[in-house]
């Protein structure tokens, strides 16, 4: 197994953004497919799930796994809820609204909690 550093490389982060955005492409893809019923969201999803698994092992080259993993959860979950009611017939509540508030503030801080110590 490689040796991880104790610092992670800038590049490593925006694919990590990458993956997250692929993430909430699959996400929304998979709502369109309805239960993978739908032939054409159906293959959409698939082609984002790969990609989103394919830069998301990119990033964790790089990237602590937990923190990795829980950006990129972050991002696909504030991503797909943010987005389910531009696409689909769903609802963005105040309430909702505030803890994907809270779901993105911790994302940031796990990346601020990521930055390489002086």
């Amino acid at each position: 197994m490689a040796r991880r550093t104790s610092t992670a490389p800038a590049a490593a982060w925006p694919v990590l953004l990458l993956a997250g955005a692929f993430e909430v492409g699959y996400a929304l893809s998979v709502g369109g497919s309805q239960g993978f019923t739908v032939l054409s969201w159906s293959l959409v999803a698939v082609v984002f799930f790969l990609l989103t698994l394919f830069a998301l092992s990119l990033a964790l080259r790089r990237i602590d796994v937990g923190i990795g993993y829980a950006v990129w959860a972050g991002i696909g979950a504030a991503g797909a809820a943010l987005l389910g009611p531009v696409f689909f017939d769903e609802t963005l509540t105040p309430a909702k609204a505030l803890w994907l508030t809270v779901i993105i503030a911790g994302v940031v801080w796990l990346k601020l909690a990521d930055r390489p110590r002086a």
